[in-house]
């Protein structure tokens, strides 16, 4: 981002806040933010999607952040970033955005495009406290983004069928808050849910044209390479 993701973030006017909490006061904080999470469509078609993991080194002491950014809907690489920072966060089920987003936002400074939408290696929405890494840097870069978990937080879901494409609600007792979306034939499924600005219908149609023939988007699988590496 040529103004730097600081500059961009007080443009956009959007909420930032402290990250030395403890995990009582993220769970205070998530409860207090999670309001301002959009769940419908407000963003243009995008011209570059972006892929966000997180891995680990120096077993767990350093946090390491990559962002791939590719052109869609070619798919084609335009750019990546890695950014590592001393972990600080425990590590919390349901608070793994305090840990993980300080090094993403690092990584996320460093780029000279802006991403138009953010596939995000994660829970968004399909989180206790509706308010998963998808929705905590979704909200606060005020950027579109995505959760794309490869396992299941919280939630139930009826049977799915076994072709590409095939999904069904992931419900949290009445409440839809996400998708189990099968984007390839016969392969586990992933566990889709809105992080920001984004409706749970457009998210899955994203998610499966960034999907070729991997069970993993292209852009989750190439800020996965970056980020293991």
């Amino acid at each position: 981002m040529r103004a730097g993701l600081n500059e961009f973030i007080s443009m956009k006017n959007t909420t930032s806040h402290v990250w030395d909490l403890n995990p009582t006061e993220a769970i205070e904080l998530q409860n207090a933010l999670r309001h301002k999470v959009i769940l419908s469509d407000h963003f243009s078609p995008p011209k570059r999607v972006a892929g966000v993991d997180v891995g680990f080194e120096q077993q767990g002491k350093i946090t390491r952040a990559a962002v791939a950014v590719l052109k869609f809907p070619e798919l084609e690489p335009l750019e990546h970033a890695v950014a590592r920072l001393p972990t600080t966060f425990p590590y919390v089920p349901g608070l793994l955005s305090f840990r993980e987003i300080p090094s993403i936002l690092k990584a996320m400074e460093q780029l000279k495009q802006t991403p138009d939408l953010l596939l995000c290696d994660g829970q968004g929405f399909a989180h206790p406290r509706r308010f998963g890494l998808a929705c905590h840097l979704g909200l606060i870069t005020d950027m579109p983004a995505i959760g794309v978990a490869k396992s299941r937080l919280i939630g139930s879901h009826e049977m799915l069928a076994d072709e590409k494409g095939a999904w069904v609600p992931l419900m949290d007792k009445k409440e839809e808050i996400g998708a189990v979306l099968r984007t390839r034939t016969r392969v586990k499924p992933l566990y889709i849910s809105v992080g920001h600005r984004i409706s749970l219908h457009t998210a899955i149609r994203y998610v499966m044209a960034c999907t070729t023939r991997y069970k993993l988007p292209e852009t989750t699988r190439a800020a996965h390479r970056l980020a293991s590496d």
